[in-house]
């Protein structure tokens, strides 16, 4: 398994994975166009030249990123792959010097067991939730924020 910034040739992928996630509203649908434009924010899991896993981070101001569009496939997943993707956006936000990242997820004890905790939505800056205004399920989707700071 190698964990790897995510390629041009890898967006449809991607779009699949995430896509599959979405239709069983367990995330946000994303756009292929999207995808395409953001490629440099996503890493991806690779396993015989396969993309099974992706997630993005997204720089939301100074000192705050988020992690997201985190998508496994099925078959790889309680095999620490997602652990490792997000573990990728850590090391990126360190480089990039950003020391706070949050999630908005379905799925709290996934990032709960990597030392993420709650947090009030109040606590994140207004233009997070430009992405949540074009959601469906907006504004009562169930998704928690929670956050970890990287040393």
């Amino acid at each position: 398994m190698k964990i790897r910034p995510a390629k041009i040739k890898d967006a449809k992928a991607i779009h699949t994975l995430v896509n599959y996630y979405a239709q069983k509203r367990e995330m946000l649908a994303r756009p292929l166009s999207e995808i395409y434009e953001n490629i440099q924010e996503f890493v991806v899991a690779e396993e015989k030249s396969r993309v099974v896993g992706c997630c993005a981070l997204h720089v939301s101001w100074e000192d705050l990123a988020e992690v997201k569009a985190l998508a496994v496939d099925e078959k790889y997943q309680k095999k620490g792959v997602g652990k490792k993707l997000v573990q990728a956006c850590h090391k990126i936000s360190g480089k990039l010097g950003i020391k706070k990242i949050f999630a908005l997820t379905f799925k709290p004890k996934f990032f709960l067991k990597l030392k993420y905790y709650k947090i009030s939505r109040n606590k994140l800056p207004h233009k997070v939730w430009g992405e949540c205004i074009r959601c469906p399920f907006f504004p009562d989707c169930g998704e928690v924020p929670l956050m970890i700071e990287i040393k």
